[in-house]
């Protein structure tokens, strides 16, 4: 079994500076890079876990649930997770977005 603990806890600190962020901070970015970064790990999820489905898109709910948001996505996408290399590269986008979003 793949231990995805890496991609869990990068999600999760993410969120966690997202909580800890000034409304100011979110509106000028922030938010909109975690509600990216949301969408997609979701996608990567959906695809991972039904190839040949319609992926649906995460909807805005705005600034504040940002941080819900890419928890939910990462801890989805770390259970469809088949191997090590996925596993890097989703660890790599969080770390990305979360550098892009300054927090």
């Amino acid at each position: 079994m793949l231990d995805t603990t890496p991609l869990t806890r990068a999600v999760d600190h993410f969120a966690d500076r997202l909580r800890a962020a000034s409304q100011s901070r979110l509106q000028r970015g922030a938010a909109t890079e975690a509600l990216g970064l949301a969408r997609e790990l979701a996608l990567r999820a959906q695809r991972l876990e039904d190839p040949y489905g319609t992926p649906r898109e995460m909807p805005d709910a705005g600034m504040f649930a940002a941080a819900d948001q890419i928890t939910v996505a990462g801890h989805d996408l770390a259970l469809a997770l088949k191997d090590e290399d996925e596993l890097a590269e989703a660890v790599t986008l969080v770390a990305e977005a979360q550098k892009r979003a300054g927090v």
